[in-house]
């Protein structure tokens, strides 16, 4: 078995949504002084590779840990939308072609190429790609349990970026941000089986994850 890592990296000072606390790595402890090393980090729960639980945005809904943890793994679909203009909102008919043998239970991640882009610039913190809240509704007809996108909110960083996110988590669909898709797994054949186990943190709207790709 082969893992595809489909992470981003954290690190002091990361990107991050601007509206999050900035991300902070501090070393505490050292060799040889210490006789071991340890760091201390801060930052917000949905920073880098996430997942949004419903309760991100439904109140009294589920949270991380309320939401069994085989839900995060299976066949996922990747639509491929590489090349997609700033701003540039993510329809039915931009995801039908690219989602043809979509099936009940799937799970579907949504490559704009924005991974790539990850830095602090007014390009990738307010004018990424987004999913549009008729696009949430056709995943749901679809009958998708999870979506995912390369960039730190699904629904962008513009007027509808409550609503798509209210539709997909309202509906009890999971939803993984900031992904990054290597270009090996355009050329995989899919569906892919897909894992993102969620930190083990009750009560939370959301938690880091590893998300991955299982080959062979």
């Amino acid at each position: 078995m082969r893992l595809i890592d489909l992470s981003q990296p954290l690190f002091d000072q990361a990107p991050n949504c601007p509206v999050h606390p900035p991300v902070s790595f501090r070393r505490t402890a050292d060799h040889p002084a210490n006789g071991w090393r340890m760091e201390e980090i801060a930052l917000a729960t949905h920073t880098g590779s996430h997942l949004d639980a419903p309760l991100h945005k439904i109140a009294g809904d589920k949270s991380i840990t309320d939401l069994p943890l085989e839900g995060f793994a299976g066949l996922a679909r990747i639509a491929d939308l590489r090349g997609l203009a700033a701003d540039a909102a993510i329809t039915p008919a931009m995801l039908a072609p690219k989602l043809k043998g979509v099936t009940t239970r799937d799970i579907v991640l949504l490559a704009t190429g924005w991974g790539e882009k990850r830095a602090k610039t007014d390009e990738w913190l307010k004018h990424s790609p987004f999913l549009s809240p008729d696009g949430a509704r056709w995943l749901l007809e679809h009958g998708v349990r999870g979506v995912g996108i390369d960039h730190y909110s699904i629904g962008g960083s513009g007027p509808l970026n409550a609503e798509t996110h209210t539709i997909l988590l309202g509906a009890g669909v999971w939803v993984v941000e900031e992904l990054r898709f290597p270009a090996e797994v355009f050329a995989l054949p899919q569906p892919l089986k897909f894992w993102a186990l969620p930190m083990n943190w009750p009560g939370c709207s959301g938690a880091f994850c590893r998300p991955v790709i299982e080959v062979g």
